[in-house]
């Protein structure tokens, strides 16, 4: 499947260096970008939904002190 991006001429030239410089394809770095940089993004907007439930109370939260007790930790 083809997607296609739109880049900043200085990403754009960074870029082309990479891959000039490697001898790799900027397809081969651009997957690799995207590939270790989704996991993040995915991570920080699922928080930010998290965040979003706590403040408008649909989100459970419990104390450190709570938990520790139900674990029995503090035995």
């Amino acid at each position: 499947m083809a997607t296609s991006v739109r880049l900043l001429p200085e990403i754009e030239k960074r870029l082309d260096f990479l891959a000039s410089s490697t001898g790799r394809t900027k397809a081969f770095y651009l997957r690799e970008i995207i590939e270790r940089g989704i996991e993040d993004i995915e991570d920080y907007y699922l928080a930010a939904d998290v965040v979003e439930r706590i403040r408008k109370g649909e989100e459970t939260i419990h104390s450190t002190a709570d938990v520790r007790k139900d674990l029995g930790l503090d035995d």
